[in-house]
């Protein structure tokens, strides 16, 4: 049987998965619903100063769905908490002598002066909990006030105030950082030399969710004016995975823990992240979707999948494909596969003959003996997958590797042409 117990900076807790700071993390009520339905741990919504922030009573979230309704996109624009930090302090540290085997972190957001950071964390480590999180990441409201990615976005900044914590407690701190920047490792060397324990990331990517055409105003809509706001849900996995990415296979930041966020919604999503150095998971909309008890799908899951793989611990996988995450100019030039439609799976709708012969080249047939009938024409084909990705049914077209420069359907060798192209030496665009 697989073991999922997770130690993340010697914090313990019975699986990987963490609720991420956000509206499920928000009070106590939430967070032991989310413990007897199973999550590992919780880092409870980011606190701030008294007084506290006033949040909007209209709509604070907006989504983006596919055609079958499908949550793929999710937007707020709600603040920090806005329940006063006596009262969030107080269950912080009930909760945590209630449930002492789950993890239980604090997210933190106070403006930059070294007394406002040297006098919240002191209050946070009297209640017991596990560590602090420091949130440099949200892109609205607090962004504005001078906090949030405003300081994610500054390395500086986030090198003094890790400092200023780290020398203000014993807890483990964990800086979560932005996507909203350009290189993801100034920020996370910034922390490494702040002394901070770990990061955490993404945090939500800015943005405007769309717009109300009748109205003319952004969704969500309060009162006719709507705000940029914190883009989370499926849709950021891939931003998400570059950036921890990016962190682990870094020679300077390689041995910084992190805690991978942004779209996990399946045990897949999570061993992704994980395969890519992420010690732990964080989840907030799926949650939000689908409710607490998706942690059940996720650890069955992740639990079978290392069972089939014969993996004992999820650090027998953790960080296993950092290697293969390498710069384009090291990427295999003779490396050759061709399209292979399936006739028996295809439903003759054309879709890969039209965007292959509009945009790409040209290497699907469109018809035989006057029969609709899609084949690929290996001369032409460069492999690029763009018929397999536009394609409706699942498995019906593959890439097929040609191994050593010959086609294994027809044991012919690659044309000449092709093959040439795809060497540095003779590839003008080669690196």
């Amino acid at each position: 049987m697989a073991d999922l117990r997770n130690d993340f900076l010697g914090i313990k807790s019975p699986n990987p998965f963490w609720l991420a700071s956000a509206p499920p993390t928000d009070r106590e009520t939430n967070v032991v619903r989310a413990y007897k339905a199973g999550w590992g741990g919780v880092v409870w919504k980011t606190l701030g100063e008294e007084p506290h922030v006033v949040n909007v009573n209209g709509p604070r979230y907006g989504a983006i769905h596919s055609n079958d309704r499908q949550l793929i996109g999710f937007n707020n624009i709600e603040l920090i908490s806005d329940r006063p930090l006596e009262v969030n302090l107080r269950e912080i540290k009930k909760v945590k002598r209630e449930w002492p085997d789950r993890a239980l972190v604090v997210s933190l957001m106070v403006p930059v002066t070294e007394e406002s950071w040297k006098t919240i964390v002191p209050l946070v480590e009297e209640t017991g909990a596990d560590g602090i999180e420091l949130n440099f990441g949200c892109p609205h409201g607090m962004s504005e006030r001078g906090m949030g990615s405003s300081i994610g976005q500054d390395p500086e900044y986030i090198e003094n105030i890790a400092r200023w914590c780290k020398q203000s407690t014993s807890m483990p701190v964990i800086v979560k950082l932005t996507p909203n920047i350009t290189d993801i490792r100034q920020p996370a060397l910034a922390a490494l030399k702040g002394g901070a324990d770990g990061v955490a990331l993404i945090n939500t990517i800015n943005s405007i969710i769309g717009i109300d055409l009748d109205t003319m105003s952004p969704n969500p809509n309060i009162d006719g004016q709507g705000s940029h706001g914190g883009y989370c849900g499926p849709a950021v996995k891939p931003i998400a995975l570059n950036m921890v990415a990016e962190i682990a296979r870094n020679a300077d930041t390689a041995a910084l823990p992190i805690s991978g966020i942004g779209g996990v919604s399946t045990w897949r999503d999570a061993v992704e992240f994980m395969t890519l150095g992420a010690g732990n998971v964080q989840v907030c909309t799926a949650a939000m979707t689908y409710g607490f008890k998706i942690v059940e799908e996720l650890i069955d899951g992740m639990s079978d999948w290392m069972d089939d793989k014969g993996y004992t611990t999820t650090d027998d996988f953790m960080g296993a494909a950092v290697k293969n995450v390498v710069d384009w100019k090291y990427l295999n030039m003779n490396y050759v596969v061709k399209a292979v439609i399936d006739q028996d799976k295809c439903i003759k709708c054309g879709r890969c003959h039209i965007v292959c012969e509009d945009t790409s080249h040209q290497a699907i047939t469109l018809e035989r003996n006057g029969e609709r009938y899609f084949e690929v024409k290996d001369d032409e084909c460069v492999g690029c997958n763009l018929c397999a990705s536009v394609c409706p049914v699942e498995g019906c077209i593959d890439m097929v590797q040609l191994t050593g420069g010959i086609d294994p359907r027809t044991n012919q060798p690659v044309s000449t042409e092709y093959a040439n192209w795809t060497t540095h030496s003779n590839n003008p665009n080669a690196v």
